[in-house]
This record gives structure tokens, sequence and C-alpha cells, in this order.
């Protein structure tokens, strides 16, 4: 079975929020220095229900992840937990995309790659949230989509899917190859191993730019963006106490009660 699963690296999303800045200017988060980056959480599970898997029937699993400056340690991480090969869309024409020209890249690096029975991705990213790259990826390469999966099995050339829902779940089947996108109720991703970290190390990853997957930067990145950022800021959150005080208990209790009964909360 040959499996693909799309990973990004993101800013630590337990970081305090104290750590973030946004700069008005560029509109753009102001990245850290003090806080290293990760793989999105949904994404290292994505990676473990392609693991999950590969135990059972065997095969290849190979990681992409688009970005620049991509730090090998962290998008190294599949590697070191069981996947087989790394392959990164790293250049500056990649930047600053939108969930449009992020599925784009990534559509036209799996048609690149060719073979395969499944795609995984992450049911959204630790950043943004949008959760919506899979779904295009789906869109774009014409496959069966199921999202929110929590538990995925392979049989006779069909997946069977449980998909998660407001009060409980669903059971899907459909025919390969599809796309899943895989959310946190699958259970925790396995621990690398030591052997698995080494071995990743000596890993070098196969890197793409725009050309090598025969797609026109007009499409990526910034320039093919089709979702407009008005604004980006960080909430601010504004809380008031007032002591409520009387001639003894019983007054201050009548003061409080009337109060509440004047803000409508009795």
């Amino acid at each position: 079975m040959n499996m693909i699963v799309c990973v990004k690296q993101v800013l630590d999303p337990e970081a305090p929020p104290a750590k973030f800045k946004i700069d008005p200017v560029t509109n753009n988060i102001v990245p850290p220095a003090d806080v290293p980056p990760v793989i999105s959480p949904f994404d290292e599970q994505a990676v473990e229900a392609a693991l999950r898997l590969k135990d059972i029937h065997g095969g290849k699993i190979t990681i992409i992840s688009l970005g620049i400056n991509l730090q090998r340690d962290v998008v190294k991480k599949p590697l070191s937990m069981g996947a087989d090969e790394l392959i990164l869309l790293e250049d500056p024409a990649f930047v600053d995309g939108d969930s449009w020209s992020t599925a784009c890249a990534l559509a036209a690096a799996i048609k690149k790659i060719g073979q395969y029975d499944l795609i995984f991705c992450g049911r959204q990213a630790a950043d943004w949230d949008a959760g919506q790259v899979g779904s295009g990826i789906a869109e774009i390469l014409g496959l069966p989509l199921v999202t929110i999966a929590r538990k995925i099995e392979a049989d006779n050339g069909k997946i069977r899917v449980e998909k998660v829902t407001a009060d409980g779940y669903e059971v899907v089947e459909t025919t390969m190859p599809a796309l899943i996108t895989v959310s946190n109720e699958l259970g925790e991703p396995r621990y690398a191993t030591i052997k698995g970290i080494i071995a990743a190390k000596n890993e070098e990853p196969t890197v793409w730019k725009p050309g090598d997957i025969g797609i026109d930067a007009a499409k990526l990145g910034a320039a093919g963006r089709r979702l407009k950022l008005r604004k980006i800021f960080q909430p601010v959150h504004e809380s008031h106490c007032e002591i409520i005080t009387g001639a003894d208990d019983e007054d201050a209790g009548i003061k409080l009660a009337q109060k509440l009964a004047a803000a409508k909360l009795l």
C-alpha cells in the first residue's frame, strides 16, 4: 500500500499567547525567537494513521511538507516515527499562500509522485485552523474524500472509516485511491525510536521547486491567493471587579441582589 501524508511545520501551539506578536504593517505574526516550530499535531496523527495501516498491510509512506526555511529536525520527525521518504516543497514562491494555493502545490506534487492508494492530511493545521487544504487536494485530484477520521481500515481495495460527528461517529466506506483527514480521536501518535531518529538524521529529503512539479509560480504562495486577509489581531480580554459593601452582611447581600437584578442576571 502506497500512502502519502501531508504535514505542516507550525509554531508550537502550546506556547504562551504572550509570546506572539502581530506586525500591524505586514499584517503577519512575528515568529517568537525562543519558540521552536513543531509538526502540526493533527498532522502527526495523520502520520500515525498511515503507520497503523503500514503495520498491517506493509507498503511505503511518503511525507510531503511545504514552506520555506523548514527545520530538518522538525520535518524529519515522521521519518523517525517510521515513514519512508520525505519530499519538501521548499522555495520562496510557496510563502504566504492560502488554503487554495497550498492545495494546488501539494496536489501538483502528488501528481508527480504518481502511484498512491491513500493520502492523509490532518483535519486542520494548528496555526490557522482552516481545515480546507485536504478537501482542496481531493477536489483538484478528483478523489473521494472522508474528513475527521478516528479509525481507518483497508480491505480489498476499499477503505472503511469511522468519521467523527457531533453526537458520535458514522461509518463511511469508499474505494481507493482516496483522501482522508485525520482527527485527534484517532489517538496519540507513537514515539520515535532511537533507531528511527538515527536513521532519519542520515536521510536526506528530496527538495522540489515550482518547476519540478510543473506548476506556474503565479498559482503559488502569495501570488496564487484567493483569500484576502483584512486584519489579524490579538484579542483583548478585560475584566472589572466591584466589591459590594454594606452596613452588615445582610445589607451587602441586598445590594448585591439589586446589582444583579439591574444587570438582568437574576
